[in-house]
C-alpha cells in the first residue's frame, strides 16, 4: 500500500511541475503540439496524444479556410447576391432558408459530388504527409510564389496569420449562423 501511495504521489508531483498551457493554465501544455506555428497550448481533450498533430493541423486549416469562404458566401446571399440562372424560388431565399430551396432545386446533389472529388484529391496529399513525405499541413502547392524570397521568420509570420484568421473565421461563421437563425434577420443579423 505504501509503495502504491508513493507512486501516485510521484505522478502528481511531476504533473504539477510540468509546464502549464498558455491558454488553459490549469492544464499541462500539450507536448505534441510544440513547434507548430500558433501553438498556444489549447488541447483540453488531449487529441494530440491520440492523433498525429499534422493531421489535426490539416483539419484545422481546412475547416478554417472553408469557414472563411462560408462566412463570405453566407453574408453575400443575405446582401442580395445570387447565381444567375437559379429559379425564382431561390431568388427570395435568405442564407438561413437557402438550404431548403437548394434541396428542392436539386443543387445539393451536385455540390455533394464536387465536394467528394475535392476530398478524395485532398486525401492523397494528407495520406502522403502522414507517411512522411515532408509535405506541410495544408500545403497543396498553391501560392508558393508569394513566399519566394521571404525569410524563415516572415514565412512563420504568414503561417501564424493564416491559422489566426482560420480560427477567427470558424468562430465568426458559427456566430453569423446562430444570429441569423436566432433573430431571423439578414445582415447585420441584429
Amino acid at each position: 500500500m505504501q509503495q502504491k501511495c508513493n507512486k501516485i504521489k510521484g505522478r502528481a508531483s511531476t504533473s504539477i511541475s510540468a509546464e502549464k498551457s498558455a491558454s488553459l493554465p490549469f492544464l499541462p501544455a500539450p507536448a505534441n503540439c510544440e513547434g507548430y506555428v500558433g501553438n498556444v497550448g489549447f488541447d483540453p481533450v488531449g487529441f494530440s496524444n491520440y492523433f498525429p498533430v499534422d493531421y489535426l493541423r490539416e483539419a484545422e486549416l481546412k475547416h478554417g479556410r472553408m469557414c472563411q469562404l462560408a462566412w463570405l458566401g453566407y453574408v453575400a446571399v443575405d446582401l442580395g447576391m445570387r447565381i444567375p440562372g437559379y429559379p425564382e424560388a431561390m431568388s427570395g431565399a435568405t442564407s438561413a432558408t437557402a438550404h431548403d430551396a437548394a434541396v428542392e432545386y436539386g443543387a445539393l446533389g451536385n455540390i455533394f459530388v464536387w465536394i467528394a472529388f475535392a476530398e478524395m484529391a485532398g486525401w492523397i496529399g494528407v495520406s502522403q504527409m502522414l507517411q512522411g513525405s515532408g509535405r506541410a499541413p495544408g500545403d497543396f502547392g498553391l501560392g508558393k510564389k508569394f513566399l519566394d524570397g521571404k525569410s524563415e521568420a516572415q514565412i512563420e509570420q504568414m503561417k501564424l496569420k493564416e491559422i489566426t484568421h482560420c480560427r477567427a473565421a470558424m468562430l465568426a461563421f458559427s456566430g453569423v449562423v446562430t444570429q441569423s437563425v436566432l433573430f431571423d434577420k439578414s445582415f447585420p443579423y441584429f
